[in-house]
């Protein structure tokens, strides 16, 4: 094609250049000469022979070298479309509390904050850090490339490359002994928040557990064409604030839907208080099942971390 282009540029000039000369010849060459050296016509031929477009400057003398290219055309700045969320939006919700949130108000309240300022704004931890997938022996284990650690990292590293800053705590709060972990985590991060007041997201991430002996039960969902565990948020209802930090769940449970249906189970709604107590923007989402593999669970990461990097920059307000 590029060489098409050239050989019809050099046929124009061949018959440019023959119609000159009969022009010159016939007593014209005046005319011709201030033809050929007026700034449209050097714009012109240098066309023909490089393929660029210039412009030169006619308070410049002829073929001045100060000209300039055309210029790009100009790019028109764009604010980042932000997400928005209404009564109308469908999500599944499973009560194991009794409490009648307005859900419809908790969805379409407006979430104010900016991820990408004041880092952190990120806290990633692990209430149950052991806890492992079907590769691994007893479904727990204290080898971070093999227990919620490594889960967490993927969220970690996928949100620090979205320019939002992250910390991951790596404490194994269930081990040796896995009662009182909550309790230890609770003490983790009330000196996060202490240190880091700029936090505004608290992710505890787990992976769920349900069935007897080898047979545990596997979530199954599709992202980017293969198979991926499915995510659960879960919400604690027993402390006063506990419906700012639904509204945060429930925007995420719809937003997930939103770019991967299927991957969520239904977001619980559970008598405790899981910590959230503590902090806005505090949720506790389970990753997969004890019968998923890991790789299903590193996909389910990869997704939640782009629902929430949409969220980042907060959302739209809906009226």
């Amino acid at each position: 094609m590029k060489q098409l282009t050239r050989a019809r540029r050099v046929g124009i000039t061949a018959v440019l250049c023959a119609l000159v000369l009969r022009l010159w010849l016939g007593g014209w060459g005046g005319q011709a000469l201030d033809f050929l050296t007026s700034p449209d016509s050097a714009a012109f031929f240098l066309y023909l022979e490089t393929g660029r477009d210039v412009r030169f400057s006619h308070a410049l003398p002829t073929f001045s070298p100060d000209f300039m290219e055309s210029p790009p055309a100009a790019t028109v700045p764009t604010e980042p479309v932000l997400p928005d969320f209404s009564a109308e939006d469908e999500l599944s919700l499973y009560y194991a509390a009794a409490v009648e949130p307005d859900i419809g108000k908790l969805l379409s309240r407006p979430l104010e904050w900016n991820l990408k300022e004041n880092p952190p704004s990120v806290l990633i931890l692990h209430t149950h850090t052991t806890e492992g997938y079907a590769e691994t022996p007893g479904w727990r284990t204290t080898e971070e490339s093999e227990n919620m650690v490594a889960i967490g990292d993927i969220v970690a590293d996928g949100l620090t490359e979205q320019g939002i800053g992250v910390l991951h705590d790596r404490k194994l709060h269930d081990y040796p002994s896995y009662n009182g972990a909550y309790v230890r985590t609770r003490k983790s991060l009330a000196e996060y928040l202490r240190q880091y007041p700029s936090i505004r997201l608290v992710l505890d991430l787990h992976r769920d557990a349900a069935g007897e002996g080898s047979r545990q039960m596997r979530t199954q969902a599709t992202v980017a064409g293969e198979p991926s565990a499915q995510l659960m948020i879960v919400m604690g209802t027993n402390y006063d604030t506990y419906q700012e930090n639904l509204s945060l769940g429930l925007k995420l449970h719809v937003q997930l839907e939103r770019m991967y249906p299927g991957i969520t189970r239904p977001l619980q709604l559970r008598a405790a208080r899981f910590n959230q107590d503590l902090c806005p923007g505090a949720l506790l989402i389970e990753i997969g099942a004890a019968g998923n593999t890991q790789q299903e669970a590193r996909r389910a990461a990869e997704a939640l971390t782009q629902a929430l990097a949409a969220l980042a920059l907060g959302t739209e307000t809906t009226p």
